[in-house]
């Protein structure tokens, strides 16, 4: 254990409200009223959605059906461009497209760039490799679709947050092994469980009290039922050599730190071309904290400049 970490102030306040309020844990909720916390908690803590000039909901095939997307864009119409592929986090059991409306909304506004939201298939009713088998038919399909999305892709932009940030490393894996018609042009990890966070120091010095607990990542963990030697669960594990320019971002305060950490060193142990943000004092899920933390904004935009000075190299 080490000492006790910075904090910053507007992140300590909202812990010590989330405290006050002094509620279930979320391994002690029923499933959904897990999914309907974790709704409250970024309807309450998140700044509101922009307001965009395209937000339309869609579909495309997938291997149990069709998977719900949703297509944001700040531009009614636009040329070819780079499209971003998002998945929302929620340990692969409790994000939706709702969760995460906010953010999608901010990160289209903010890039310029039409964004394509996954509402993939969640565990404990689809399991590992559902939501990655989803992600990767998802992220084909905006590769490929002009005519349905109204917009022509010139490359993928894959980006997730928590469990979207393993499923952004994983889809970028399979598709360097199975390339699209369209390059993945950037990948942007943000708090990723890259790889398997039982036995870091992260989770034992993080265990509680900082928005993400030991015991939420154990429930994850139980319902996702991931195999830990098959790289689309534990992409460290994976071909790194492939890996298409990175921005990695971890929280210094997240019981998962470490596992984004560790896929750093595999990034530059392989010579791949990557940022490395870790963001000092703050908590896993602050990018749907910023109306609560208002520092978290100013994070989320400093990601953003690091995603438009990685595309201008890439």
């Amino acid at each position: 254990m080490s000492d006790t970490p910075t904090i910053r102030p507007d992140m300590k306040a909202f812990l010590d409200a989330l405290a006050a309020m002094d509620g279930p844990a979320i391994a002690d909720m029923t499933l959904e009223e897990a999914r309907e916390s974790y709704l409250a908690l970024h309807t309450m803590a998140d700044r509101p959605a922009r307001e965009l000039a395209v937000i339309r909901d869609l579909s495309c095939p997938g291997p149990a059906g069709q998977i719900p997307l949703r297509l944001y864009d700040p531009r009614e119409s636009r040329g070819p461009s780079p499209i971003i592929a998002f998945y929302h986090g929620g340990g692969f059991v409790i994000g939706d497209l709702e969760t995460h409306h906010a953010l999608c909304t901010e990160l289209a506004a903010l890039m310029d760039l039409p964004l394509v939201a996954v509402d993939y298939r969640r565990a404990p009713e689809a399991p590992f490799p559902a939501a990655i088998e989803d992600c990767e038919a998802a992220t084909r399909w905006i590769a490929s679709s002009p005519a349905e999305l109204g917009r022509e892709a010139t490359g993928i932009i894959t980006i997730g947050d928590s469990a979207g940030g393993n499923a952004t490393i994983v889809v970028g894996q399979q598709l360097a092994a199975n390339p699209a018609d369209i390059p993945v042009v950037l990948q942007v990890p943000i708090f990723p469980l890259a790889s398997d966070a039982f036995g870091s120091g992260s989770l034992e010095e993080f265990a509680d009290g900082f928005v993400l607990s030991k015991a939420a990542v154990e429930f994850f963990d139980a319902a996702y039922a991931p195999d830990r030697n098959d790289p689309k669960a534990m992409p460290i594990l994976g071909d790194h050599s492939t890996a298409p320019p990175t921005v990695l971002i971890t929280a210094g305060l997240d019981p998962i730190r470490d596992s984004g950490r560790d896929y750093a060193k595999a990034l530059a142990d392989a010579g791949r071309s990557f940022t490395f943000l870790e963001i000092a004092g703050i908590t896993h899920s602050f990018t749907n904290l910023r109306g609560a933390v208002p520092s978290a904004q100013v994070e989320l935009e400093r990601i953003v400049g690091a995603m438009k000075l990685a595309l201008g190299t890439a």
